[in-house]
């Protein structure tokens, strides 16, 4: 591209590269410092960055005379374009890489009429105010440029911003943060693609030009499936590809921007697709969300927001004809997504409060406005000078993205019970849209099982079903951190501490998730978390909220040996799933796993035989849920054994005497006849559902105590790979009375200790299920 040419040809580039850096160095300090205080107010990144570079710029730092000669110099605006396209390149790369395809293709309608609603009252409202201002700012020459970029301005709402305010607020994972990063995407794709089509046409020997870039993309993204096929089996035990095949993959991508910028075309869409079209499973992958993802949301992106606010000077403000130019497009800016959004959600039957959170985050600007109002000729330019449609543009990007942004995070805060996670158990919700799930691991001894429980999960639900698998390492007490240079680690090595951290363990669970995905194409996003046993817990709620989870998967303590006993592990694993247990917001299920003898993933050569275990209550309910869910496995075999009590006289007559003496007990007796109804529903419906299909199998059996529970417990134990059991919430059962006198486990219950214990001598695994309970003064 022509600046790149003059960045490399400058007489002197040390002290331009000088000014570039301390700007951009400048930008992440004062936005640091900007960032601990407006976060207080429930402010996101991106406005601390924008307000950054306004104190920098010419507005009010620079224009002292010597911070304005050092930061504002003829010969860096050419690195800055330069180092603006790279970045751009980068994170438009990094947003198609982490795009969540599933989502986006069952919400494609819906994002698209969310979208063509802010465009079509966008072109209507542009096409009003570019013919005002062409009267009152007195434009004679290239209008259809100048109609151009004034439509664009207020029809275009800028993805990465949306993307990275979305994140900053802890709203991407929720369906409203997603469909506004699907609709603003589509939004800035059109707004691209008609500026794009517009320089094919005129003249129209441009359009071979695009069309040549266009199957360019689509061999590149060929190669990129070849190459990335190629890393991932070249290299059979490292988590990460070396450092020289993830700059070719960087260099591929930026040198194809670069091509396409060098023409006067957008490589935003380029760049797009290439991410979006990458392949998701395998080493390569994982490496570029690792390298790119710390480095763009640390480094690029906040230099990128703030290089927007420098370039704003408010002095423009001071003339009236600017001044009236700029609050018309901000207000009609606001109103074309406003009154789109909210039309387009009125006909999707989209809430208001949903419809004006969605409009002010499509209203968010900041990227191809600009780089289209850079792309112009500087004889345009030269000829829109007077009016200064450069400056009143870019002050109506800024102002509007802060307004925006900060309208957003208002909103969300005095919002946050409507936007916030929804807690709703697997009983109460039929998870129509989407189920989430997370599993945890602490090493490598039960990932096999744990993606066996993600497969029966994934290939049952018609539903889509998100899966997060994560990492939970303890962080040691004292750590003897290696002393090496960067040239002594081998390539592919990482520069980090923490990356150390989870040892052959780390290799051996991404071994098992890649071939996984390779084999069902599906993907299994992960995680580690790196922490204290004492604070473990913490990091694992927070994620529970963030992602949005509606069951977590949680690792049992102990371990099965090769004589079939039981092992205790660390007790920092006890505690965290025992705090886990207490403060997640959501249903948790244990799973003791048995080894080769207990569940595995579920294949035409592996069929699993499993067993839900019913004796009553809310947490059993739950168990019954999530068994409901995988009973459309193909390979899978349900049963549900209904345990029910045999009614004895004697009791029934010491009960009744008890009852006129204790009003108590009267009230507590009525609990348990609710209980025992909803039970009794939940039972029928399951068994007209599934049993009387013969998609489930059904067994009852009759007991009177804990003795012949157990008796009868012993005498399934060996049948099954798998049972599914509710960890309590039952109260004084009879079924199990007794039962506690020898329990070890608690957090497991009554059944699932005795199921679980070394006693019973069974090779079944086991699923203990606690449902999500509102108050958590009532966990037992």
């Amino acid at each position: 591209m022509e600046a790149a040419r003059r960045a490399l040809c400058v007489s002197d580039p040390f002290n331009p590269l000088i000014t570039t850096f301390a700007q951009s160095a400048g930008i992440l300090v004062i936005s640091h410092c900007f960032h601990l205080f407006l976060k207080q107010f429930g402010q996101p990144g991106p406005v601390a960055q924008i307000l950054a570079g306004i104190v920098l710029g010419p507005s009010l730092l620079s224009r002292i005379p010597k911070v304005n000669r050092f930061f504002i110099q003829s010969s860096t605006a050419d690195y800055y374009e330069v180092i603006e396209t790279i970045f751009r390149t980068v994170f438009m790369f990094l947003i198609g890489l982490e795009m969540d395809i599933p989502y986006m293709r069952r919400s494609l309608r819906k994002a698209s009429i969310i979208a063509s609603g802010g465009v079509i009252v966008g072109v209507l409202f542009g096409i009003a105010v570019s013919i005002s201002l062409i009267i009152l700012l007195k434009i004679k020459s290239q209008l259809f440029d100048f109609a151009t970029i004034i439509i664009i301005a207020l029809t275009n709402s800028a993805s990465p911003v949306v993307f990275r305010l979305a994140a900053e607020l802890k709203f991407l994972t929720s369906d409203t943060g997603r469909l506004a990063v699907c609709a603003s995407l589509i939004t800035e794709m059109f707004c691209v693609l008609w500026r794009s089509v517009s320089l094919a046409v005129d003249p129209w020997k441009n359009l071979g030009t695009g069309i040549l870039f266009l199957l360019m993309t689509v061999t590149l993204i060929g190669i990129n499936k070849y190459l990335a096929s190629w890393c991932n089996q070249r290299i059979r035990n490292q988590k990460y590809v070396t450092n020289t095949e993830f700059l070719v993959f960087l260099f591929l991508l930026i040198a194809a921007a670069l091509f396409i910028e060098e023409y006067g075309y957008n490589s935003a869409i380029s760049c797009f697709l290439l991410g979006l079209m990458f392949p998701r499973e395998g080493k390569t992958t994982r490496t570029l969300l690792h390298k790119l993802s710390y480095a763009t949301y640390n480094f690029i992106l906040p230099v990128y927001f703030g290089y927007i606010g420098f370039q704003l000077n408010v002095s423009i403000l001071g003339r009236l004809k600017p001044l009236i130019t700029v609050i018309v497009m901000i207000v009609m800016s606001i109103a074309t997504k406003i009154i789109g959004t909210l039309v387009a959600c009125h006909y999707l039957k989209i809430s208001t409060d949903e419809g004006i959170v969605l409009g002010f985050l499509l209203d968010l600007k900041g990227n191809a406005e600009l780089q289209i109002l850079g792309k112009l000729p500087k004889e345009t330019m030269k000829q829109w000078e007077e009016a200064d449609v450069h400056g009143m543009v870019l002050t109506v990007v800024v102002i509007n993205t802060v307004i925006a942004g900060v309208v957003v995070a208002h909103i969300l805060r005095k919002k946050e019970e409507y936007f916030s996670h929804s807690h709703i158990s697997l009983e109460l919700g039929e998870h129509e849209s989407e189920l989430r799930m997370l599993a945890c691991v602490y090493g490598s001894r039960n990932i096999s099982s744990k993606i066996g429980l993600i497969s029966a999960f994934s290939e049952s639900l018609k539903t889509p079903v998100t899966t997060y698998l994560m990492h939970l390492v303890e962080l040691p007490k004292k750590r003897t951190k290696k002393n090496l240079m960067y040239h002594q680690l081998q390539d592919g090595d990482q520069y980090s501490d923490e990356e150390d951290y989870g040892g052959n363990d780390v290799v051996e669970i991404n071994d098992a998730v890649d071939a996984y995905t390779m084999e069902t194409k599906v993907l299994i996003h992960q995680r580690k978390v790196v922490s204290y046993f004492e604070r473990m817990y913490e990091d694992v709620c927070d994620s529970i909220e963030d992602l949005r989870v509606s069951i977590i998967f949680l690792t049992f303590h102990k371990h099965q040996r090769l004589d079939g006993k039981m092992e205790s592990g660390k007790d920092g694993m006890r505690t965290t799933n025992h705090k886990v247990m207490r403060h997640a917001p959501c249903s948790v299920g244990i799973f003791v796993d048995r080894g080769q003898t207990g569940f595995q993933q579920p294949s035409s050569q592996s069929v699993q035989n499993i067993a839900t275990l019913f004796f009553g209550g809310p947490d059993d309910r739950e168990a019954l849920a999530c068994s409901k869910m995988i009973s459309n496995h193909p390979h899978i075999h349900l049963t549900l054994i209904h345990f029910q009590n045999l009614p004895s006289s004697k009791q029934t007559e010491y009960t009744n005497e008890i009852l006129h003496r204790n009003d108590e007990l009267l009230l507590e007796m009525s609990n348990h006849e609710i209980e025992a109804d909803i039970d009794r529903a939940y039972t029928q419906d399951f068994y007209n559902r599934y049993v009387t299909s013969g998609q489930v199998g059904y067994v009852e059996k009759y007991v009177e105590n804990g003795t012949q529970t157990a008796e009868a417990l012993r005498d399934i134990h060996d049948t099954f790979s798998l049972l599914i059991v509710g960890k309590g919430g039952r109260g004084n059962s009879p079924m199990t009375t007794g039962m506690s006198d020898w329990e070890e486990c608690p957090e497991l219950g009554t059944v699932g200790d005795l199921l679980a214990s070394s006693e019973l001598n069974t090779n079944s695994s086991v699923l203990v299920i606690q449902q999500y309970r509102h108050s958590r003064n009532d966990l037992n």
